[in-house]
């Protein structure tokens, strides 16, 4: 892993808060931690907790501060810890149900100096405002599709200051089969959501979009690009069009038939403080 600026870091990470924020999420910032929230999206992408750095004396209040604000919106949240774990945050993680996945979470931010300058064929690109319904079905179901295609109208067609949001199309004879939202925020741009119908998958419909994001700059030029990576199949497939791990990350997430209720606290007893009695 190269040694990242880490202002480079910390802004594609807000941009990627962001990204969720403008979709009509809302983050929490308490000690040690960032709740990112999206109510109507339940789903890790828009559910997870950024731990900053929790001290061992006070992780219980931490985890239970943390836990209650998923839990009492019934949304399981995942937990993003950098690497090394400390061993008393992954002790308690489990001790709440938590489980760490496989492999990693990977922020990857693009070497410039590596990026090709060759904009891809023409099976790529940017989607427009009246096919808001055809990117919106390549990422949620029946359920979820009104409050997302509703929340990416609003931030396509009328973004904020200093952020910007693109999707992105793949097209194989004359059908598009591959789609991705590129978001910037400021000075830093994240490919977010890439996706791929199942019957496309294996023929590079998704490289195809992430180097056309890169070559062709769709949110403007001179920006950083990020993008996450979940397994070392695809941080080396990413490794060949330009990016580099800038910070690595332990997910734990909680099974699915876990329970979204704390540990029971043990038999009741007495109280340990009585006031004092009058004369």
């Amino acid at each position: 892993m190269r040694a990242a600026n880490s202002l480079e870091v910390e802004a594609a990470l807000d941009s990627e808060r962001q990204f969720v924020l403008t979709l009509g999420g809302l983050a929490l910032e308490i000690a040690g931690a960032t709740l990112v929230t999206h109510e109507k999206l339940p789903v890790p992408r828009f559910n997870f907790v950024q731990e900053l750095g929790v001290g061992r004396e006070r992780q219980s209040a931490f985890f239970e501060r943390a836990l209650d604000h998923y839990f009492q919106r019934a949304l399981r949240p995942t937990f993003r810890v950098p690497t090394p774990v400390a061993p008393h945050v992954d002790a308690g993680l489990r001790r709440f149900g938590f489980r760490p996945r496989a492999a990693p979470l990977v922020l990857m931010l693009d070497a410039p100096a590596r990026r090709t300058t060759e904009t891809p064929s023409g099976t790529v690109r940017p989607a427009e405002p009246a096919e808001v319904d055809l990117v919106a079905s390549f990422w949620t179901a029946e359920r979820e599709r009104p409050e997302f295609r509703a929340a990416l109208e609003v931030a396509w067609s009328h973004p904020n200051p200093h952020e910007r949001l693109q999707p992105l199309l793949a097209e194989r004879d004359g059908e598009v089969v591959a789609a991705a939202i590129v978001y910037r925020y400021r000075t830093a741009a994240g490919i977010h959501a890439v996706a791929t119908r199942p019957a496309a998958r294996g023929h590079g419909a998704a490289s195809e979009l992430v180097g056309y994001a890169l070559a062709a700059d769709p949110v403007g030029a001179g920006l950083r690009y990020s993008i996450f990576s979940d397994s070392a199949r695809l941080e080396h497939r990413l490794a060949t069009l330009g990016f580099a791990a800038a910070r690595e990350f332990r997910e734990y997430e909680l099974p699915a038939d876990a329970q979204l209720a704390f540990p029971p606290a043990g038999p009741a007893s007495g109280p340990r403080w009585r006031p004092p009695r009058a004369p």
